[in-house]
């Protein structure tokens, strides 16, 4: 009787301030361990990446421990969590018997998510290796850049722009991991300097690996990184795909497409003088362009040296810029056939998708300037089979 007048009064009381019942959260769906020892260079970004892991772990109901001490590298602790994510670890981070506990844990179908540094940490572990994909080479000092998304579909990259602009520290990698993996993202080596890898350099990437997943992003490097929403949306998937296996990661069996015109004989009508040559726009450098004379019309147009079918023509114009200009096609160089025009035009960065055209040479005709000055191309890029 007395337990029923208690429970009554306390009822009463919850009523009259107007207090609502507190439902019981619901338990997580999983546990992720943040692991960002360093035994070299240490980013500062370190302590703002864990508290955004945190964040988006109670926004997507998964709970996040984080840790240094390799120690908690053991059987027993590892297997209470989905996926360990090493956030820009450095340098040899474990001993060989927590080393032999990772590999335990991953080859029961744990989990690993790689952050930025991640791949320039322990050099002489071949496992760790093969787990991250690459590792770390050099890096230019930090400036934006564009980031192409090549897979549209992993929750890592789905809803990404798919010419993703953003600023961070850009890694070169020792080796060039896409045989092994399913690469994600590439960083376009065009939009900024310093880049050593070429056409091909993926920046993102995943795998089924030993029994378990494995996600890298080569992002994460500066403390504003993990401010971007589109960052977070990036490493959020990557986090899901290694706890829960969202996503697929087919290895990567076919090259990425290689730019046709890349330092293939280019001419163009006119330049502004010796020093804007038209190989300057097909020399894969940003810092390099032709400019044209101050007049209507100009051209340029490269030899691709064989017959291609082109399907898609890229230009990174400088601040002097087509308005309107036309992509033609030709057999011979004499022949030309319009595939696209373009018309009101506004300068920057210019990608025509989705042209059919079977051809040798391919021009760019410019019948109208964007400003008083003439034509002037960075990137004159040409893509097709």
């Amino acid at each position: 009787m007395l337990g029923r007048l208690a429970f009554f009064c306390v009822a009463l009381v919850t009523a009259a301030l107007g207090l609502a019942a507190v439902p019981a959260q619901a338990a997580p769906d999983f546990t992720v361990l943040v692991f960002s020892k360093t035994a070299g260079f240490r980013h500062d970004s370190i302590p703002t990446g864990i508290q955004t892991i945190r964040a988006l772990g109670t926004a997507n109901n998964f709970a996040v421990e984080a840790t240094e001490d390799a120690t908690q590298f053991n059987p027993t602790n590892l297997a209470r969590f989905r996926a360990i994510i090493w956030l820009s670890t450095t340098g040899d981070v474990l001993n060989a018997t927590q080393q032999t506990a990772f590999e335990n844990y991953i080859r029961a179908g744990g989990g690993y998510v790689g952050v930025h540094a991640a791949a320039d940490t322990e050099y002489t572990w071949a496992w760790y290796s093969d787990l991250v994909g690459a590792y770390f080479a050099s890096h230019p000092a930090i400036q934006p850049a564009t980031v192409r998304i090549a897979d549209t579909t992993h929750p890592a990259t789905v809803g990404l722009p798919v010419a993703w602009s953003r600023t961070d520290e850009w890694y070169n990698y020792r080796t060039n991991p896409r045989p092994q993996v399913h690469v994600l993202a590439t960083l376009d080596e065009s939009t900024y300097t310093g880049g050593t890898m070429g056409s091909d350099h993926p920046i993102s990437w995943c795998r089924a690996y030993d029994g378990g997943r494995s996600f890298y992003t080569g992002m994460g490097h500066t403390i504003g990184s993990y401010g971007e929403a589109n960052y977070r949306t990036h490493l959020l998937g990557g986090i899901r795909y290694a706890a829960q296996g969202t996503g697929n990661c087919p290895v990567d069996t076919t090259p990425p497409p290689a730019d046709l015109a890349l330092n293939h004989p280019a001419t163009a009508s006119s330049v502004e003088n010796a020093s804007f040559p038209a190989s300057n726009a097909v020399d894969a450098s940003t810092t390099t362009r032709w400019s044209s004379a101050f007049s209507d019309p100009q051209w340029i147009r490269v030899d691709l040296g064989a017959t291609h079918t082109i399907n898609r023509v890229r230009l990174v114009w400088e601040a002097a810029y087509g308005k309107n200009y036309q992509i033609q096609t030709s057999a011979d160089g004499n022949t030309w056939t319009t595939i696209q025009t373009v018309t009101n035009g506004n300068g920057g960065e210019d990608d025509n998708t989705g042209l059919n055209a079977s051809a040798r040479y391919v021009r760019i005709y410019g019948t109208a300037r964007g400003t008083q000055w003439g034509y002037s191309l960075y990137t004159f890029q040409v893509y097709g089979t």
